[in-house]
């Protein structure tokens, strides 16, 4: 173990001045790490492949298609379903198509008659009427042109 000596300031003879000491702070660090030693005991794989040719026959397969594209124009409520015929299979492509129908239905009948008919009405109505009397008092209003 280590000693630290500590560095004081000199004392003052007179008793009111204070002084400071500085006190340094230590601290220790350890540092671990393995190496690679050479013992002297290992173990040495070694291979040798030997190589010679040889001639082998063997059957191989593979398949070709052909496709043969055949028109046809027939319409079906459902699409079809993709069948064999033989080693054949037949893959229907379909679209579909919009029809439009317009059909006329006779859903009713008007029938429509004229007949003349006569009835009696009685109402209450207000009729006016004007009637002009004519009377002469004199020869002087002939003059003036009132009357004729």
């Amino acid at each position: 173990m280590r000693k630290a000596h500590i560095a004081m300031p000199p004392q003052s003879p007179d008793p009111s001045i204070e002084h400071a000491a500085t006190v340094p702070r230590l601290q220790e660090e350890l540092s671990v790490a393995t190496r690679v030693v050479d013992t002297g005991r290992g173990v040495r794989v070694s291979k040798v492949v030997d190589e010679r040719p040889e001639q082998v026959s063997v059957p191989l397969w593979h398949e070709e298609l052909s496709v043969e594209r055949v028109a046809v124009d027939v319409e079906l409520a459902e699409p079809p379903v993709p069948r064999y015929e033989g080693d054949t299979l037949v893959m229907p492509v379909v679209e579909e198509v919009v029809v439009l129908q317009k059909r006329y239905r006779v859903r009713e009948e008007l029938r429509i008659t004229r007949t003349r008919v006569q009835r009696q009405h009685t109402e209450t109505v207000t009729l006016r009427s004007e009637e002009v009397a004519v009377e002469r008092f004199d020869n002087q209003a002939d003059r003036k042109g009132n009357e004729p």
